[in-house]
């Protein structure tokens, strides 16, 4: 089912560092100390979205890792993306170590 703009924005104060995009996007960006590190993270969300049987677009900008979700048949947000979100910052949380220069925005 998709979400209104008033639902999409209530999952969004509940998901740190996702924004709604452009009426049809949700979007985070990872930073990581180094480039193997947003790699390893990559894989993780791969593995996720494998079992979710719903991919995410993936940008690699050296350190910074941005995911993009919508529901393409669906015309935008719905429940699966916000599970899957919550699911990437979970990933993204276990996989930080000490390093202070990992972050998320």
């Amino acid at each position: 089912m998709l979400y209104t703009q008033q639902e999409v924005e209530a999952h969004l104060e509940k998901l740190e560092g996702w924004e709604f995009e452009q009426g049809r996007w949700i979007v985070r960006k990872y930073t990581f100390s180094s480039f193997m590190k947003g790699i390893a993270f990559v894989d993780e969300v791969a593995a996720i979205s494998e079992a979710f049987g719903h991919h995410p677009y993936i940008t690699i900008d050296y350190k910074t890792v941005t995911l993009r979700l919508t529901s393409w048949d669906e015309g935008g947000i719905t429940a699966v993306d916000i599970k899957e979100a919550q699911q990437f910052n979970e990933a993204y949380e276990k996989s930080r170590s000490n390093d202070s220069r990992d972050s998320a925005t």
